[in-house]
């Protein structure tokens, strides 16, 4: 990846909608070799997928919370990704290291939505143990990494 594959990136980042004729002007290549470039890009699985990001707030998703949690044996692990996968409102699940096995990002509607979803959580074999923290202000949050 060159400075110009950077650049294509950086400024689809900005907008996933920009035309390859802006890019062409903008990063002074042509429009093919804009082209071909994002087809290697997304062939090479750099881009992933284009998509819009929502704002939570304005499609009643007031609240944000982070669960850790731990479950009593691995064997529980493919049936818990099964579960995670399945939810809506868990918007990121990672497999961690410490005191805890994962930690779930939580976008959902209310305190109300949040209790059913733990409950949900709880049900799930070989889950021993919950921590809840609420997300009071994001200070930051990045949707994708930056490139530098």
């Amino acid at each position: 990846m060159d400075d110009i594959d950077k650049k294509i990136l950086k400024r689809l980042q900005e907008n996933a909608r920009v035309t390859i004729s802006v890019l062409s002007s903008e990063i002074s290549l042509s429009m093919p070799a804009i082209s071909e470039r994002l087809r290697k890009l997304e062939a090479a699985g750099v881009i992933k997928q284009y998509t819009a990001i929502l704002d939570p707030a304005l499609v009643d998703k007031q609240l944000m919370a982070i669960i850790f949690l731990s479950i009593d044996s691995p064997s529980h692990g493919e049936s818990f990704t099964k579960f995670v996968v399945d939810e809506p409102d868990i918007k990121e699940c990672f497999y961690i290291t410490g005191d805890f096995d994962y930690s779930l990002k939580i976008i959902t509607q209310n305190t109300s939505s949040l209790e059913a979803l733990l409950n949900r959580i709880k049900e799930q074999p070989g889950v021993v143990k919950t921590q809840t923290i609420v997300v009071l202000s994001s200070i930051v949050d990045r949707p994708s990494v930056t490139v530098e």
